[in-house]
Order: structure tokens, then C-alpha cells, then sequence
């Protein structure tokens, strides 16, 4: 089948008739880019709201001769997601999610993470088949688009098998939702040579025993590698077998606009363990008794991915001691229903365990700190290994299946061919149970000649892999690296049959064209994807897109992978002298990428290679910071007493008068000075605070700084504020605790940090420091401060400063820390409140202390409700008042969560947090701690 090749015009994209629809250069180039190593810059990117959108934008374009291409999470690895033409970004208005059947199935939309619906199904033990390892950031568009399997499903679990039914739109713009009484009709009726088509082929294959044979023999292994065509054999009606063609098709056939699914159990008792081997082919070897066994999993990782994973700090002692030579290793886990079957299987296993040639030690835990450190390990390998790669170097990630008896003898040849075209660095890990392995290359696609090895590796692997009776492609899907190969893998006929398929539903080649059917040998080393060397946040990141879910301006600009990007796409554009483009870029990632960054830090919580992209746009802030509002700020740190106080007594003098004023005289100052200069008043906005003053106690176990933003804004409702909480509580436990002198002059250096003003905080952090050191003693006390993003800051304050000579063991503890495991054991809940919805903050994160949180709130509270879709509220210091428009988006849904129903109070651990909680959601929110001291009095 050929390739689409038409060039539709500037006027074709205006024709399409939707204002969900952006031709800026910016948007186009944020949006080209996805885990895979190809690129291509699309003509417009369309955000289209639902599946009768969709449908309308699919007529049109294939009116207009228009290709379209459909992206999600923008995780897949083999070039599925890319467009030269028209991109369909599916995941922006397609996040719902409803559990069915009490967990017994779940109604998902394309843009809803893996994470996030099993998050929604933990509650009724119960959890999606398909376990891919990217669950943090790949969307349901994709499972179903890929066929993902993961882990633990193999293929009796995967997309295919669990999925009951879909909403799909067809490339004509019809859609059928599959579940409907009347779809078979309704697919007779509209599409009535799509519904014989498909007949006619299921009797062709039917009826050719060598086919039938082929795809049973394919399909009983984990196989992405063209289309599903065991869809033919497992069944007879034409929407079942439409239904099933759907997935696995990466987005060739049609749109997924919503997914059913039969859930299966989440097994809550596990033990996981690591057993060494002292080579790849004895690890492989081993591998069918294992399976037999019954494990649950079993995960392959050769030595130079233990070499890798060694490396990591959290690695287990048992992988640091080992002096890896040849070794290998099999992370292998056990799951049960209750403690008595898990027991059972663990005694069972036993003796195949010992009988086992190790090379070191082997024992099981069901710790659940110490299996997670194992799967940090495992999961963390790709992004892991990529991140550390050479710059300018691609980073490929491919992976293949073989039957299991075969596993050893491939994995040895696979390795064989490395040392032959000398990919020195290359890991083999993976899914051993299924025979499914993964192996990595870093490459350089702007070189000829490693190009042309490229190739020749390529070549000798897929002969390799065919001749072992295995398939090319087990999980990430043909997309473009595979699809000269699938007529090698399945013969002329089953690929005719394939090209039959794609021509009855898209006779035009619109949808996706060049994925899965593509008759060019060498299209898989076309529109190849370079990583030019930029800067040390930007060169280690591999565009996986984990950050993502977790970004707060996710849905209202840019996020961390698109900032990313976009410097790439700017160096790339000043590198070949576009210089026209670069400014243009600059000038819209002004607002895009720098102004409206929370800078919250919660991509690296996600982050497997730990770039903290708000680190970046500080940089940024910095170098492009007025100097004269640099030494303005650098005076305020000076006078930080004057200051606070001023900008309390103005939120006073402002809540007192109508609101209509302060807001009319802030706009104006916005629109002269720039909204980036003036923050917005909102009325949400409290009267001004009190005065920070110190307090000495020679008993003192702690010293405690109240933050400063309890000076410029006073205590929610008819409370009396955090630090009123904080004395009352450690009073009424008997704890003692001291206030430095001079704390009103104090600050976590936060203002200054975030905004690039390096002046001001080197004069605060020199300031705060030393008060602090003297304070505690000379770092005998912990310092605890009642604000998580002002813990946070002072932390990282002293890491900033480096380990100083002058302050050395300075200890910051949050107030919910402190709390939970020094004040809450000696004080008696006299009265808790029947509900409470709670607000974790990116910093409360960060620091690791929301279980402490959620504890004092159960202490507090009867229940404590967090919203499934839970984020950072992006109110960020004052972004939210400089940008209100960066909070609304960050917490439109989980306010719309909260407000599903009526709690007894609404709680956080930042008084900036709550003032923008309280603004999404009409709510008044609290610090958790006012609410343990209402409950203890």
C-alpha cells in the first residue's frame, strides 16, 4: 500500500471549521515530539472535545484530503504518534473515568492514565489487566492503540483480552459504540462494505490452514506486529471482530473515544525477590521451570543493566555488594489472595529456588519498602540508562518475543551482534516469563556511517528473531520502525490480507499512513529524530512524557517535556540559521514555558532521570531578570520586617474597602507594568497577618519559624491561623519550643528563588542561615516551619549553600512531621468532625510528608477524602495571583471532585495552597493543624 503523500495547504487546515484548532508554530513543535526517536513537525494540532468532534474533524479532513494522526500520551516508542499533516491531541478532554459493577469493570476515556484508573479501582481491589510499566504517564489511547500487556498480564490479561466494549469512530466520522443493542445494524446500515469486508475476510483466512496456523502460532505469544488478525478466529460477528481489529491498530483504523473493561483482582499480598545468576545464558535457562512454577512475574536484567542499577543510591545492599561480572538477574514475584496462599506458594517454589545455580544469596520479601526499591529498580532501567547516555545520542528502546525455550539461545546471539556492530552500552531486560525482552541502543542518527550500522544491526536482528519463530514487535507496537518488516514476519498472504483490512476502512491512507502498512524498506530510518546538545536539563531528558500527568499547566499551556522540546526546538532553529523562527519561538515561550511554570517541582517526583524542570525556568527567570527589579527585590530582603508587615496592613486596608477597588487599581497597575510584575487582587484574599515575634524556652526540644506568609496573610474565616495551632498543640503535649530572635526579618528565600532575583536570596540565605544556626545551637535542634512550601525552601536553601563548614547538620522538618510522631502521641482527641476533603501541596510532597499529613487529619477527621485527580493547586507563592488563570486550570478538576459533595471542613498545609483552594473550589481551607487543635481542646 502506498503512502499518503499529498500536501494539503495552509487554507486546507483553515477549512477544517473548528476553533479547537492551532497552526503556532509553538504548539505544532511542543506537540511533534514523543518517547519514540522519529520526528515530525505537524501542519496544525486539533484538541477536539468529543467523539462527535472527532467524527466531524474525520469527515472533514478526508474531504479536504487531509491525513490525521491521533496522539495521547505520547509514550509509545516506535513512531505511532507523529504527523507531518494534521495531530489530534485525544487527551485533553478525554480523562474520564466510571467504575462499573462495584470494580467488576471501568468506562475509560483515551486521555485517563493507567495510574489514574487504578487508582479509582484500588478501592474495590480490583485493577486493569494491562500492567505497562510506563502506568505513570501512558493513557488508556494508547493500551488500546498498542495491545499493551506489561508485567505481569502476559496475554491472557492484555488490552485484547479484557476489553468488552468501545466507542469508536470510524475515518468516515461514523460512530458506534459497540456495547449498544443495535450496533450490528448500525455498522450494516452506515458501513454496510465495511461490515461484508470484514466477513469476506474472515472466511479467506478461515478457509487457508497455513493463515489460521500462522496466527495461532503468532498470537499465542505477546505479538504487536501488524494487525490483530486472531480477531478473525476468535469471532464471527462483524463488530466483535471490528471491536478487536481496534486494538492494537495505533490509531490506523479509527478512534477509541471511550474503552470498557473487565477489571481483574488486585492480589494484595505480594513477595518479590532478586536472584542472581552468574550469566545471561544460565538466568535464561532457567526460565521454564520458573514459569512453571506459577510466578507471578519474572523480569529479566542482564549485567550491564545491573551495573546500572547498582549506581542507584536506593538500590538494594544485596545488588551493591555484588561484584558484577557476567551476571544477570531475575526479579521474580509471587502474589496471593490472602497470606495463607501467598505462604503456600512460597513454600511451593522453595524447592526449585534451592535447586537453582545462584550467584548470590536468594530470599523473598513481602516488605513493602524493600520490594518497591526492587521495582524502582526494574521499571527505572530505560529512562535510567537513557538519561545517562552520551549527548547528541538517540536513545532506542525495541523489544521482542521468542517461545521461552528459545530465550537463551536469542538472548545469547542478541548479544553476540552488540559486540559485532560495537554497541558497547546496550541492556537486555524485560519480561522473561512471556519471552518478551527488551534491549536498548543509543545511536547517532546525524552520522552516516553509524546510520549505515544502524541498518545492518537491524537487519541481522530481525532474521534473528523470525528465525527463532518469534515476533518483531511484543508490546510497543509495528508504528514506524517496524513496518517494512511485518510482510517478512507474517508472509504474502496474511499481509495482503493486512493491506485489504486497512484499504476497506481508510481507502484513502489518511489515518495514521506509514504505520503498520508501509511497502518503503527504508522507511524505518526516515524522519529520524537528533538530540542536539542544549543544557544539562535538557540533554539528559528522553521525552517519556512521565511529567506530565502531574503538571499543573498541563491543560493551559506547556509542560515539562514541552518546555524541554521546545529549547531543543529553538537551538535546532538559531543552528541552521532560521533565526525568524528561534525569535518567534522565544517570544511565545515567554508566557508559555517560563511565565505560566508553576515551578513547583513536581515533575521530579515523577521524573525518572530527576530533572526538575522548575529549575530550569528559575535559571531562566534569572538570566532574563530587570536588574533594577533585581536590586528592588535585593532591598526587600534587606528590610524583609518592613516589607511583610506593609503587605499585611495593604490586604487589610483591601479587605476593607469594597472589592471593587483594589481589584480595578491592581488591573490598572497589570496593564501598565505587565501582569508578570503586578499580582491580580482577588477577593478571596484575607485581611493582612500578624507580626512574627521571638520566643525563648529553655526547655525547648525544637526551634520553630512561623513563615512569613502568616505576616502578609491572616488566618481563613474565624480561625486563628497555623502558628496559633502549632504553639497551642505543643503546649498542650508539654513540648517546648523556641522562636529565634530576629524572625521577623526571616524568609525561606522562596520570592527570591522563583523568580530568578539571585541578589535578594544570596542576602537571605545568608541572613537566615546563620540565625538559624545559632538558634538550634549550633544544628543541635531541628528547625520546624508550619508552611510545606517554606520547609521545602529552607532545605533547599542550605543544599544550595552547600555543605557549609559554617552550619553543617541543620535539620528542617515540616510542621505535619514534627506533629505526628512528637506533639499528636501525647494529646487526646476529645471530638473529631465527620468529614474532611484534604489538599496535599507539591511541597508536602516533595518532602515525603503526606503520610504525616493524612495521619493528622484521621486523627482530626472521621474520613478524609483526597480527590482522585489530586495536583498541585499552581497558586505557587504569588503565580497564582500574578496568573490566576495557571490555578483555574490546575485544579478545575479536582475542585469539581470536591464539590460533588458537602464536607465539614476543607484542609491543607500552606496558607498560599488554601487561598487557592478556596478560590477553586468556594470553599474556606485551613492548615490541618488548626483543625488537631479544635479536635484536642
Amino acid at each position: 500500500m502506498s503512502v499518503q503523500t499529498a500536501v494539503p495547504t495552509a487554507a486546507s487546515f483553515a477549512a477544517l471549521g473548528t476553533k479547537d484548532i492551532s497552526t503556532r508554530d509553538i504548539d505544532r513543535r511542543k506537540m511533534a515530539h514523543d518517547a519514540s526517536h522519529y520526528l515530525l513537525i505537524p501542519e496544525a494540532v486539533a484538541t477536539p472535545r468529543t467523539a462527535d468532534d472527532v467524527g466531524s474533524l474525520l469527515r472533514r479532513s478526508r474531504e479536504l484530503g487531509i491525513p490525521a494522526t491521533f496522539r495521547s500520551g505520547g509514550t509509545s516508542l516506535s513512531g505511532q504518534s507523529q504527523s507531518d499533516s494534521l495531530l489530534i491531541n485525544t487527551r485533553q478532554h478525554f480523562r474520564g473515568i466510571e467504575v462499573l459493577d462495584g470494580g467488576g469493570r471501568v468506562r475509560v476515556q483515551p486521555g485517563a492514565t493507567v495510574r489514574a484508573v487504578n487508582s479509582r479501582l484500588a478501592a474495590h481491589g480490583r485493577k486493569l489487566g494491562p500492567d505497562p510499566a510506563s502506568e505513570i504517564a501512558c493513557t488508556i489511547g494508547g493500551v488500546v492503540a498498542n495491545n499493551s500487556s506489561g508485567m505481569a498480564c502476559g496475554t491472557e490479561f492484555n488490552t485484547y483480552q479484557t476489553i468488552e466494549s468501545m466507542v469508536m469512530v470510524l475515518p468516515s466520522g461514523t460512530v458506534i459504540d459497540t456495547a449498544a443493542p443495535d450496533a450490528e445494524t448500525k455498522l450494516r446500515t452506515l458501513e454496510p462494505e465495511l461490515f461484508e469486508g470484514l466477513l469476506r475476510l474472515r472466511g479467506r483466512i478461515v478457509a487457508n490452514p497455513h493463515s489460521v496456523a500462522t496466527i495461532e502460532r503468532l498470537f499465542s505469544m505477546k505479538n504487536t506486529m501488524g494487525y490483530g488478525l486472531n480477531a478473525f478466529l476468535d469471532y464471527e460477528s462483524p463488530v466483535d471482530i471490528l471491536t478487536h481489529l481496534m486494538v492494537g491498530s495505533e490509531g490506523t483504523l479509527g478512534f477509541v473515544a471511550e474503552a470498557t473493561f473487565r477489571t481483574i483482582p488486585a492480589l494484595p499480598k505480594v513477595a518479590t525477590g532478586l536472584m542472581f545468576f552468574d550469566s545471561l545464558d544460565r538466568a535464561a535457562t532457567a526460565l521454564p521451570e520458573l514459569v512453571a512454577s506459577g510466578l507471578a512475574t519474572i523480569e529479566l536484567m542482564d549485567s550491564t543493566s545491573l551495573r546500572v542499577a547498582a549506581a542507584d543510591p536506593a538500590a538494594p545492599p544485596e545488588l551493591r555488594n555484588l561484584d558484577i561480572v557476567s551476571h544477570a538477574a531475575l526479579l521474580v514475584e509471587h502474589q496471593g489472595r490472602t497470606a495463607e496462599e501467598l505462604a503456600d506458594k512460597r513454600e511451593a517454589s522453595r524447592g526449585l529456588f534451592e535447586s537453582l545455580a545462584l550467584a548470590a544469596p536468594f530470599a523473598m520479601t513481602d516488605n513493602a519498602k524493600d520490594r518497591a526499591a526492587m521495582w524502582h529498580l526494574r521499571k527505572g532501567l530505560y529512562t535510567t540508562v537513557a538519561g545517562a547516555r552520551p549527548s547528541g545520542t538517540n536513545a532506542l528502546l525495541e523489544d521482542i518475543v521468542v517461545p521461552v525455550p528459545s530465550l537463551a539461545s536469542t538472548c545469547k546471539e542478541l548479544s553476540r551482534l552488540f559486540a559485532e556492530h560495537r554497541y558497547q552500552d546496550s541492556v537486555i531486560f524485560g519480561h522473561a516469563k512471556d519471552g518478551n525482552i527488551h534491549f536498548m541502543l543509543n545511536e547517532r542518527f546525524d552520522d552516516p556511517v553509524e546510520l549505515a550500522r544502524y541498518q545492518a544491526f537491524t537487519e541481522e536482528m530481525v532474521d534473528l528473531v523470525l528465525d527463532n519463530g518469534g515476533s518483531l514487535k511484543a508490546e510497543h507496537g509495528t508504528g514506524r520502525i517496524m513496518a517494512p518488516f511485518v510482510r517478512r514476519q507474517y508472509g504474502d498472504e496474511l499481509y495482503e490480507v493486512m493491506c485489504e483490512l486497512k484499504a476497506l476502512v481508510d481507502a484513502p491512507n489518511l489515518l495514521n499512513p506509514g504505520v503498520i502498512i508501509n511497502d518503503d524498506p527504508a522507511s524505518y530510518i526516515a524522519d529520524l529524530k537528533v538530540a542536539p546538545t542544549v543544557e544539562a536539563e535538557v540533554d539528559r531528558c528522553v521525552e517519556c512524557g512521565y511529567c506530565e500527568p502531574v503538571c499543573p499547566s498541563k491543560d493551559l499551556t506547556t509542560t515539562p517535556r514541552q518546555r524541554i522540546v521546545l529549547r531543543r526546538e529553538i537551538a535546532a532553529a538559531e543552528a541552521r540559521g532560521d533565526t525568524v523562527l528561534a525569535k518567534e519561538l522565544r517570544k511565545d515561550y515567554e508566557y508559555d514555558g517560563v511565565q505560566t511554570c508553576a515551578a513547583d517541582g513536581m515533575c521530579v517526583t515523577a521524573c525518572p532521570v530527576l530533572i526538575n524542570t522548575g529549575d530550569l525556568v528559575r535559571r531562566l527567570r534569572k538570566e532574563n531578570a530587570n536588574a533594577v527589579a533585581d536590586a528592588g527585590w535585593k532591598t526587600a530582603a534587606e528590610h524583609w520586617s518592613t516589607v511583610t508587615v506593609a503587605g499585611g496592613k495593604a490586604l487589610s486596608l483591601a479587605n476593607a474597602m469594597p472589592a471593587l477597588l483594589p481589584k480595578a487599581a491592581t488591573a490598572v497597575a497589570r496593564a501598565v507594568a505587565g501582569t508578570e510584575n503586578v499580582p491580580a487582587y482577588e477577593t478571596v484574599l484575607p485581611a493582612g497577618g500578624t507580626k512574627r515575634t521571638p520566643r525563648e524556652d529553655p526547655a525547648a526540644v525544637a526551634v520553630y519559624f512561623p513563615a512569613c506568609i502568616g505576616t502578609m496573610f491572616g488566618p481563613a474565616g474565624k480561625g486563628e491561623g497555623v502558628s496559633a495551632a502549632f504553639l497551642e498543640l505543643c503546649g498542650r503535649a508539654d513540648i517546648g519550643v523556641r522562636i529565634p530572635a530576629g524572625i521577623e526579618d526571616l524568609c525561606c528565600g522562596t520570592p527570591w528563588k522563583s523568580k530568578g532575583y539571585g541578589k535578594g536570596y544570596a542576602v537571605m540565605t545568608e541572613r537566615v542561615l546563620a540565625n538559624l544556626w545559632e538558634a538550634t545551637g549550633g544544628g543541635a535542634l531541628p528547625v520546624v516551619c508550619d508552611a510545606a512550601s517554606c520547609t521545602e525552601g529552607l532545605d533547599t536553601m542550605k543544599r544550595l549553600a552547600g555543605e557549609s563548614p559554617d552550619y553543617p547538620g541543620l535539620q528542617f522538618i515540616d510542621s505535619v512531621d514534627f506533629v505526628r510522631d512528637t506533639v499528636l502521641p501525647q494529646l487526646t482527641v476529645t471530638r473529631k468532625l465527620p468529614s474532611m476533603a484534604l489538599h496535599p501541596t507539591c511541597s508536602s510532597t516533595q518532602l515525603g510528608a503526606n503520610d504525616a499529613l493524612q495521619a493528622i487529619a484521621r486523627a482530626a477527621a472521621e474520613e478524609v477524602f483526597v480527590p482522585p485527580s489530586w495536583g498541585c493547586c499552581a497558586f505557587a507563592g504569588d503565580r497564582g495571583l500574578l496568573h490566576p488563570e495557571l490555578t483555574a486550570s490546575a485544579t478545575d478538576k479536582q475542585a469539581a471532585e470536591i464539590n460533588e459533595r458537602e464536607f465539614a471542613a476543607y484542609a491543607s498545609v500552606n496558607r498560599t495552597c488554601e487561598i487557592g483552594m478556596s478560590k477553586a473550589t468556594g470553599h474556606t481551607y485551613r492548615h490541618v493543624l488548626e483543625y488537631l487543635a479544635e479536635a484536642t481542646r
